[in-house]
């Protein structure tokens, strides 16, 4: 892979990761679109690492409170709240385990994915039918929003932007559900991360021979692309989610999907 490349596929990740317009669907229709031959174990590793390392920088403050309040008695919604990350991770796993092939079999299918893509549309205008709610994170909220992320395994449903409906469905403050998105992203980007690593490390022989290849200029400067572009598209996600303009991006999402659908029928793969 050239170096542009990487780059052009690491800022379509750091945008789509947390823009609730799905990673996954956009750099699989990416790819196909410019020719980009890079289905590499060790590229999504390395585009893992850029994204992940965004989020631990931009919620890094809330993320010392979590650590803090593990010894500090007073901080009890701050523990709360590392369960309800725990529980929010479940419905994922569990998906994983027993969907994983069906959700990777759907990646070569790029008319399918511009088609969830209008499906991840139609979530967006969801919190926009519901009243202005005010609960805090709990049991329930968790794991809707659990679900969210579960369903995101899907190329072309965004993890962020489900994460966040599933949240204001379940009646949690837009700011708080939009956080709490970001953060359940820690333990399924680095959960990733993991997975894709020993797989990699499976295929080439060991550890060693995996991290090699995740460290070629190319896939760092994606990395680079990712992180830098992922700590951007967060902010502005915030900034979106607190206005209540979530459904803005369903605008673009209708039209991309639709483009999607007619290019790749025409033009298939």
């Amino acid at each position: 892979m050239e170096i542009w490349e990487a780059i052009i596929v690491g800022v379509v990740q750091g945008l789509a990761e947390f823009l609730p317009i799905s990673s996954s669907g956009h750099i699989v229709l990416t790819q196909m679109l410019l020719g980009i031959q890079e289905n590499s174990l060790s590229f999504k590793v390395v585009l893992h690492l850029g994204t992940l390392l965004s989020v631990l920088i931009y919620f890094r403050g809330s993320l010392w409170r979590l650590c803090q309040s593990l010894w500090t008695r007073e901080m009890v919604e701050e523990r709360m709240m590392i369960l309800w990350l725990g529980v929010a991770t479940i419905p994922a796993v569990v998906a994983y385990k027993f969907f994983g092939d069906t959700f990777k079999a759907a990646y070569g299918n790029p008319v399918l994915v511009s088609g969830l893509l209008l499906l991840n549309a139609g979530l967006l205008f969801v919190p926009k039918l519901l009243k202005h709610k005010t609960a805090k994170i709990g049991a329930k909220s968790s794991l809707w929003m659990g679900v969210g992320q579960a369903l995101a395994i899907l190329p072309g449903i965004s993890r962020s932007g489900s994460t966040i409906a599933a949240g204001l469905f379940s009646g949690v403050k837009a700011e708080k559900a939009a956080e709490f998105s970001f953060l359940m992203s820690i333990p399924a980007i680095a959960g990733g991360f993991v997975l894709t690593l020993k797989e990699e490390s499976d295929k080439l022989g060991g550890w060693g021979a995996a991290i090699d290849a995740c460290t070629s200029d190319a896939y760092l400067w994606g990395a680079c692309a990712s992180a830098v572009v992922g700590l951007l598209a967060i902010s502005l996600a915030m900034k979106v989610v607190k206005k209540g303009k979530l459904e803005y991006f369903s605008y673009y999402l209708i039209v991309a999907s639709i483009s999607g659908m007619i290019y790749f029928s025409m033009n298939p793969v």
